[in-house]
């Protein structure tokens, strides 16, 4: 997989995505432009997802830290659950580290989400925290960049 700039192709398509159940809070009620720091992740042929850096990645109340890359991401639904999670993310931090040069990822992710948790535990980060938001509770997961 690799991450490249977001086309306005795949921002229509990643608007249109419907993402079942509880995972509906993340459907995506907007068209992302690549101003807003949003890429595409793609395998060769097809846009599996997108990816955010910095600001965009934050909730509310988690405050930028020097040498630390926040990551945000969301997969394609229809891709969701079929053990493409840490191929998907690990792209996505091989693009930071390129990208941003960073010391340490941060993640936020809902509590509820244990697929995306137990993806990020298998990629090496360990929970710091957990801060509240509107949509639910976040837990902070984070990992040094390994060299």
């Amino acid at each position: 997989m690799e991450v490249r700039p977001l086309a306005d192709a795949d921002a229509l398509a990643i608007s249109a995505w419907q993402y079942p159940g509880r995972d509906s809070t993340y459907d995506v009620n907007e068209v992302f432009t690549s101003e807003q720091g949003v890429w595409a992740v793609d395998d060769g042929s097809k846009l599996v997802g997108y990816c955010c850096f910095g600001p965009e990645a934050r909730v509310p109340g988690i405050d930028e830290e020097e040498g630390t890359v926040d990551v945000g991401y969301g997969m394609a639904p229809d891709l969701v659950g079929r053990g493409l999670g840490r191929s998907f993310v690990a792209a996505i931090l091989d693009f930071a580290v390129a990208e941003f040069s960073p010391q340490r990822f941060r993640l936020l992710i809902l509590s509820w989400n244990q697929r995306s948790l137990k993806v990020a535990e298998a990629l090496g980060f360990e929970q710091e925290g957990v801060t509240p938001s509107v949509e639910g509770d976040f837990v902070i997961m984070v990992r040094p960049v390994f060299t």
